[in-house]
């Protein structure tokens, strides 16, 4: 998997809309990641822009109803339009750095990825919500296998409802059999 672009950003809350300053990375298969410090160790948000993006606006296109931060001219905006009808309002250091994030979430966000198997010389597509991805980096003569693995599973509170519901059930169908022996007497 390859890194297109990387650096840190401002992001206005979706809810009290307050300005707070992220590392971002966005990655060749859509995902764009926020995190908290430069060191990449706890993201705050992960955005498929395969899946959810429908556009992306920067510097004086965006609305004017969107303010940038304090000492922050309004050409520095960026605003990536969601399918369900959200925004994701950032807002870069310059304006050349607004223009390229643009460029880079709408290439990010239309081309697909794929992989390339040097065994039979041919490449193959990335569906777009795979969890594992094997990337090769050469590196001095040598070749390392890095496996990029999410740390989170994205069905993992269904998960939890549905093992709730069948220990109730199980539950509930023990406890009508304990009964069984006082039906016949």
């Amino acid at each position: 998997m390859a890194l297109l672009k990387s650096g840190w950003l401002w992001r206005q809350s979706s809810v009290l809309k307050r300005w707070k300053l992220n590392w971002c990375d966005l990655w060749i298969d859509g995902s764009f990641v926020f995190y908290k410090t430069e060191s990449r160790r706890d993201y705050e948000t992960k955005v498929n822009l395969k899946a959810t993006c429908v556009n992306v606006k920067s510097g004086l296109e965006c609305p004017t109803d969107v303010c940038p931060p304090e000492s922050h001219p309004r050409e520095n905006l960026l605003v990536v339009y969601m399918r369900d009808g959200n925004m994701l309002i950032l807002c870069a250091n310059s304006e050349d750095e607004a223009l390229a994030w643009k460029l880079t979430l709408m290439e990010a966000k239309r081309n697909p990825v794929f992989t390339y198997n040097p065994y039979d010389d041919t490449y193959q597509t990335v569906p777009i919500n795979s969890h594992n991805a094997v990337y090769i980096m050469p590196n001095t003569g040598t070749q390392h296998v890095y496996v990029h693995r999410d740390s989170y599973d994205d069905n993992f509170g269904e998960q939890i409802a549905l093992g709730l519901l069948a220990g109730m059930a199980a539950g509930a169908a023990m406890r009508s059999l304990l009964w069984m022996p006082f039906w016949f007497c």
